[in-house]
């Protein structure tokens, strides 16, 4: 579902050359704890050869969701409880708290964005608006997916 809601809808929403909300990204965040190193990476290429596909990118955002996908393990390692992440547990705002959140989707953003925006301009010589572009719009997606999370993920009594 997400990943029609970014090719048909945010997709064609322009705020600026500087922000570019890539909201798909949470398909990722939200995967279980317990899923394998290599579930992950697999799920991570596959969503970003779909998203791919649809903006005829070339490889783009699937080499930037793997490396996503990898870096997964190591931030949630990183980030880990001291008695490690209870079963049954998702990583959402609502289960773990919004600190614990903002860090964990707040870091793999970061890492997606970076990887995303320097292999699509593919050089230095643009390092500063480059990053100016990967820090706006990694504020402007963990925002949308933020809005998401309230408005799909909460509990309802």
């Amino acid at each position: 579902m997400l990943i029609l809601v970014q090719v048909l809808i945010i997709q064609n929403i322009n705020l600026s050359s500087y922000v570019i909300l890539l909201p798909y990204v949470l398909i990722i965040i939200l995967l279980p704890f317990e899923f394998s190193r290599l579930s992950v990476l697999f799920i991570s290429f596959f969503v970003g050869v779909c998203i791919d596909y649809f903006y005829d990118s070339s490889g783009l955002h699937a080499s930037a969701c793997t490396i996503m996908g990898f870096s997964r393990y190591y931030i949630l390692k990183f980030i880990s409880p001291r008695d490690g992440y209870d079963l049954g547990v998702k990583p959402t705002v609502n289960d773990m708290g919004l600190a614990w959140f903002l860090s964990y989707a707040g870091l793999l953003i970061l890492v997606h964005h970076f990887f995303f925006f320097y292999l699509e301009v593919f050089r230095f010589n643009e390092f500063f608006r480059t990053f100016f572009r990967v820090f706006l719009s990694s504020i402007g997606t963990f925002v949308l997916i933020y809005l998401i999370q309230f408005l799909f993920y909460t509990n309802r009594k």
